[in-house]
């Protein structure tokens, strides 16, 4: 049987994306913007720290309930309140008189992103089939990872700029026409939630939020004091306590079926060394070329432009030519590369190693979020959308925490050498991460299963 191919899917695409890269963007520009913010509105150094963690900290702890909502209440819906309520907050943060103001705007912020964000990649399977899902799935790691590293410029640009005599402030203003962008953009996206409806595991959800917040806190502090330690620890058990509640529920939080295969746990780790070797390796490199090179916060990040552009070179090659060839065996190739460059970046901090270890990156993104969801069922979406997310923001979380700690401690090649042994281990995981049936068809399962709607699907063709 044959699905008439939906009309607006490209251009609904592009609302998504821009909704990911404005997420992104806005997660990374306040480090550069911070001193300016700390001299205009005369805050300590813990209440600046808190400006950045009061984002990070709601986002990583409703991922996977963000996720598990658009399977309840429909995945567009969801993601219009998210943006609609992202924009708001974005112009609050603009004109937030104090500190205290900015920061409320910031957790509200942080939770508007952790509702629309687990909903990309439920939408574009409910408007691509065939080969186009993956297409449409590769589009999202190239968008992350140059989002993750304009982020920094853009925010270095438009505080040096000092537009209309506003300071820091066009940081956040920038996001409202984004963000309108998007919600105009919104109708034009196919509705979709999973058929069975489930009913959101309150008890489920509170176990996660707790886990995820006592885990990620001390990481955030990253002061090293015995209560951080303990803090984590009890994060540990309390996740451990949530996977076990888990077990045998009608509508649990996380799907079950996720984790009978090897491929989605494996992609899970994959992605938790992988993504906190790209920011953390990221913040080091930043502080590097401020506090030992003496570079202003938009020379350090116009110094990393070989980065962004090999990431793009990388993802072109890898969308257009490479995975459509060899299917996601093309991660593998992406993490020798990025292996090369981080062994050259550890020798001098030039163009080439940069440009080599941004083309590794886009080579792997690309295949790696349709191949770890191409074996996911149509129900089980919101949930791995969620988990996919969540553990991609621990994973920038544990790096920066990790290497930043690492580079303070021991200097910039110490970390470089513990990036080179994490994307080492993640290259072992690609063992598990690709199975055999599709290391030379790339989701081809999953595009199959795109094109069959199970009963009471509430999509449609515009």
């Amino acid at each position: 049987m044959t699905t008439q191919l939906y009309r607006w899917r490209w251009p609904a695409l592009a609302a998504l994306l821009l909704a990911e890269a404005m997420n992104l963007l806005d997660g990374t520009v306040l480090p550069v913007a911070g001193p300016a913010i700390q001299a205009d509105l005369a805050v300590d150094d813990a209440t600046l720290q808190w400006l950045t963690a009061g984002y990070t900290l709601p986002f990583a702890l409703l991922l996977i309930t963000g996720g598990r909502l658009g399977d309840i209440f429909g995945r567009r819906r969801v993601f219009t309140a998210g943006v609609l309520s992202f924009v708001v907050c974005s112009a609050v943060c603009a004109v937030a008189p104090t500190a205290a103001v900015l920061l409320a705007a910031r957790v509200v912020q942080g939770a508007s992103a952790a509702v629309l964000i687990p909903q990309t990649f439920g939408l574009i399977r409910a408007m691509f089939t065939g080969t186009e899902v993956a297409k449409a799935l590769g589009t999202i790691g190239p968008v992350m990872a140059l989002s993750s590293v304009c982020g920094p410029v853009a925010g270095g640009l438009l505080t040096d700029a000092d537009l209309f005599g506003l300071g820091w402030r066009p940081v956040f203003l920038i996001n409202v026409p984004l963000g309108l962008a998007v919600l105009a953009a919104a109708p034009l996206i196919r509705e979709d939630r999973s058929h069975a409806r489930p009913r959101l595991d309150v008890g489920g959800t509170l176990l996660a939020s707790t886990g995820i917040g006592l885990v990620v806190f001390p990481l955030v502090e990253g002061n090293g004091t015995g209560w951080t330690w303990l803090c984590f620890t009890l994060g540990l058990v309390t996740l451990a306590a949530f996977a076990v509640h888990q077990r045998g529920r009608t509508d649990p939080l996380v799907e079950p079926g996720l984790f009978r295969g090897r491929v989605f746990p494996a992609s899970l780790a994959g992605s938790l060394l992988f993504f906190a070797v790209m920011n953390g390796l990221l913040f080091v490199l930043v502080l590097f070329l401020q506090l030992s090179q003496g570079k202003t916060p938009t020379g350090a990040a116009l110094t990393l432009l070989p980065w962004s552009a090999g990431l793009a070179i990388g993802s072109w090659a890898a969308g257009s030519v490479l995975v459509p060839r060899f299917g996601p065996k093309v991660m593998r190739a992406g993490l020798v590369l990025v292996l090369a460059g981080l062994a050259g970046i550890a020798v001098s901090l030039t163009v080439v190693p940069l440009l080599v270890t941004g083309i590794g990156l886009g080579l792997f993104t690309v295949p790696f979020f349709g191949n770890a969801l191409a074996g996911v069922a149509a129900h089980e979406t919101g949930s791995a959308s969620g988990l996919l997310n969540a553990v991609q923001q621990l994973g920038a979380t544990v790096g920066v925490a990790l290497l930043g700690t690492v580079f303070f401690r021991y200097g910039t090649h110490a970390s470089v050498f513990v990036a080179l042994a994490l994307i080492a281990v993640v290259l072992a995981l690609t063992l598990a991460m690709i199975s055999p049936g599709r290391a030379t068809r790339h989701t081809a399962g999953a595009a199959g299963r795109t094109t069959a709607r199970p009963p009471g699907y509430t999509g449609g063709s515009r």
